[in-house]
């Protein structure tokens, strides 16, 4: 597939020529052991019987959200098409993923870290190679037991590991990339992977020729059902009658399950002024665990502001708002397209490999979503495009539109018909 030069006419929907997954080419990279094997009419070893048709699959997935609920999202949908399947989620101990996978109610195993520090030429880097084959190895006994026909990577450092074990093992593997650019981690396996399921059409592109699959990035079940704006309005303020206005518009502010410093600081000088000046006007903010006693300390109450740490219910928040600012991250900016909502994007300028900048420019270019660095980043700033957007309905409804038609809302169903084309039981 020839490269584009236009990012302004990529297109998330898989509607381009792709490659047939049965004919993924083999890895070549195989370990192979010597048995002397004894036929008899009794036999005296078993495993899992191969007349059995149950799916047995295996996640790594963990670090971050962004990692964590693609695989969610792909283990629910395996379980609506093929409910008797068997999921494990492999991560790492007192992580994110322990207490997610747990309470998205699968089956949860660790493994030891093998954690790459930044910058890569750091003291906390010379132990990596240990914690690495460590990690792997442990990650090879757990996969040997499950016996999974196959292993999905969603990324995380937990993941590359386990990926390779699955290799070590023989097993089948698939990668499921939600940046627009990967990292080194992805990058490498892909050359090990069967095939690697990307969200973009531009990063076909950083894998082997063959080998990406453009479907989209999967998003949580939740998402998908539709919840009101009238609904979702009231369940944030449900003592507000104006919030049932045809006027009244929401803002709504995330910063990650952490937050963000500097949208915290930003949003700080200029919320209670906006709310004043706009009765109309209504915030849900996220400030992020962290930050959270901080933040209540300096904010002002107000009847249409929504202050919280967390935000547990995104069904919820996405529904009720009229327009987001948030970091760049790969999940929540796809699930903005997903949602067709307008957006303001300040991406990290702290993530590896400027992962946010690139999903941010992308955004930029499919669904014109206004972009601020941090370097740009004020109070000025800020205000100025959340005035200029919420003040222009028809660049509202073209910001929208933009944002539905290049996202692919059946993503996880695909990538699950895709897996059991590979696996083929």
């Amino acid at each position: 597939m020839a490269a584009t030069t236009s990012l302004s006419h990529l297109s998330f929907t898989p509607k381009l020529h792709l490659p047939s997954l049965s004919s993924a080419k083999p890895r070549t990279f195989k370990i192979l052991f010597c048995l002397s094997i004894k036929q008899s009419n009794d036999q005296t070893v078993k495993t899992h019987d191969s007349s059995n048709n149950k799916l047995r699959v295996v996640f790594a997935a963990g670090g971050t959200g962004g990692h964590i609920y693609p695989a969610v999202a792909i283990a629910d949908e395996l379980k609506v098409t093929k409910p008797m399947t068997e999921i494990l989620f492999i991560g790492t101990p007192n992580s994110m993923e322990s207490a997610a996978i747990v309470s998205a109610g699968y089956e949860f195993t660790t493994v030891p870290p093998a954690r790459l520090a930044r910058p890569i030429i750091s003291l906390q880097n010379l132990l990596l190679p240990y914690h690495l084959i460590k990690s792997t190895i442990e990650s090879y006994e757990k996969l040997r037991d499950f016996k999974p026909h196959i292993v999905i990577g969603t990324g995380g450092y937990v993941s590359f590991p386990i990926c390779l074990a699955a290799v070590l093992n023989g097993f089948k593997l698939v990668i499921q990339e939600q940046n627009s650019v990967p990292g080194i981690a992805n990058w490498v396996l892909s050359h090990l992977a069967n095939v690697v399921f990307v969200a973009f059409n531009s990063t076909l592109d950083c894998f082997p020729k063959g080998k990406g699959v453009v479907c989209g990035n999967p998003v949580r079940l939740s998402l998908k059902k539709c919840v009101s704006k009238a609904v979702a309005r009231l369940h944030f303020f449900p003592k507000s009658g104006k919030i049932a206005d045809s006027e009244a518009k929401v803002l709504l502010v995330l910063g990650g399950s952490l937050g963000a410093n500097a949208i915290n600081i930003a949003m700080l000088n200029i919320y209670y002024q906006m709310l004043l000046e706009n009765k109309n006007l209504f915030i849900i903010w996220q400030t992020g665990v962290e930050a959270y006693n901080e933040m209540e300390s300096l904010v002002k109450n107000h009847r249409h502001l929504l202050l919280t740490p967390f935000m547990h219910s995104m069904d919820f928040a996405y529904a009720a708002a009229d327009l987001i600012i948030s970091r760049a991250g790969a999940m929540t900016c796809y699930e903005i397209l997903a949602t067709g909502k307008p957006s303001i994007l300040i991406p990290s300028p702290n993530v590896a490999e400027g992962h946010q900048f690139k999903n941010a420019s992308l955004m930029a270019d499919l669904a014109d979503a206004r972009v601020i660095t941090e370097d740009e980043l004020d109070s000025t700033t800020l205000r100025a495009a959340i005035e200029e957007i919420l003040g222009d309905a028809k660049k509202m409804a073209d910001m929208s539109e933009r944002a539905l038609k290049a996202a692919n809302p059946n993503a996880s169903t695909e990538i699950v018909q895709h897996i059991l084309s590979l696996v083929n039981l």
